[in-house]
């Protein structure tokens, strides 16, 4: 049995023309914004890598067939931590991201453990969370940089430097973070 790698990452925004706007994100179209993301996920993840997406996967979803497609593309097993995004104004998780194959049912709170580590994953950032003052770690999303990390609970959004549109590993988002 191979070494399964573990991945996070958020708000990818696939098919959601509003956000090169919004952020910014310097791509031309749509199009090119998510061929790049796909080729940035699978240029590190292998098909047997666990990658945990901490919300926002996909808007557009008037266009289920490229969404589908679209995952379908990705490496890994993956799992969501929705977010407010992939549900609808009921609060219901929308029917084409919970009809994706992903390895678990989708989320709004996850907790793991990676490199020995406890891990609590959500797409929101938390002050305090489950274990904090225990030396668990918290990552989070939705907030695409505009929130510095605190401690042991970072953002792992794509529009982030570190994480520069590509899943990073629990080593690569942890190193030189040191607790409050």
């Amino acid at each position: 049995m191979s070494y399964v790698r573990k991945f996070y990452i958020s708000d990818t925004h696939f098919c959601h023309d509003n956000i090169l706007r919004m952020q910014p994100r310097l791509f031309e179209s749509i199009e090119q914004h998510d061929e790049h993301l796909i080729q940035r996920w699978n240029a590190v993840v292998d098909p047997e890598d666990v990658v945990y997406h901490l919300g926002d996967f996909a808007l557009g979803l008037n266009n289920p067939d490229r969404i589908r497609s679209i995952f379908h593309r990705l490496n890994g097993r993956k799992f969501l931590i929705y977010g407010n995004h992939d549900v609808r104004r009921d609060g219901d998780l929308h029917p084409t991201i919970a009809g994706l194959d992903w390895a678990a049912r989708p989320e709004a709170l996850m907790f793991v453990r990676d490199e020995g580590q406890h891990v609590v994953l959500s797409h929101y950032a938390q002050r305090a969370w489950q274990g904090h003052l225990k030396g668990h770690w918290h990552f989070f999303g939705h907030a695409h940089g505009r929130l510095e990390s605190l401690g042991r609970s970072r953002d792992v959004g794509v529009d982030l430097p570190d994480v520069n549109f590509t899943p990073r590993t629990f080593k690569q988002l942890t190193k030189g973070l040191t607790d409050v």
